[in-house]
């Protein structure tokens, strides 16, 4: 094989195995501003539930969800993974009827539930 074969091959190996990040372009959204305010926070559970009308940062949202659960955020922005724990943090203790709704709908056999609990606990969320 010549060295040009073996520089494309490379270049190819590493694209493919290089993960997909999720687009960063909403990343600056003011979550307290959202966790604060209930008819924001009541539009973004509606687009999610699929009982609404989404935004476009609430339809990359939903789009993602679960393949967020599946590998554990692993396209996500380290931004992404600390706004996926506030919120989650919020929800639970302030929204519980609407956490579990959530649940029902993206985890209903309660798989990312059992793969998440102790790293849950870990960072002192009560499932």
């Amino acid at each position: 094989m010549s060295p040009l074969c073996l520089v494309l091959f490379a270049a190819v190996a590493t694209a493919v195995a290089a993960p997909q990040k999720y687009t960063t372009k909403y990343d600056n959204i003011n979550l307290d501003q959202v966790l604060r305010n209930d008819r924001l926070l009541n539009n973004y559970f509606r687009c999610l539930m699929d009982q609404g009308s989404c935004t476009p940062d609430g339809d990359e949202l939903k789009s993602h969800i679960r393949d967020a659960l599946e590998t554990a955020c692993s396209k996500c922005s380290e931004k992404q993974r600390a706004g996926t724990e506030k919120v989650v943090r919020f929800l639970i203790k302030n929204k519980p009827t609407e956490f579990a709704d959530l649940e029902k709908k993206y985890d209903p056999r309660g798989v990312y539930r059992a793969k998440y609990q102790a790293e849950a606990k870990k960072k002192g969320i009560t499932v």
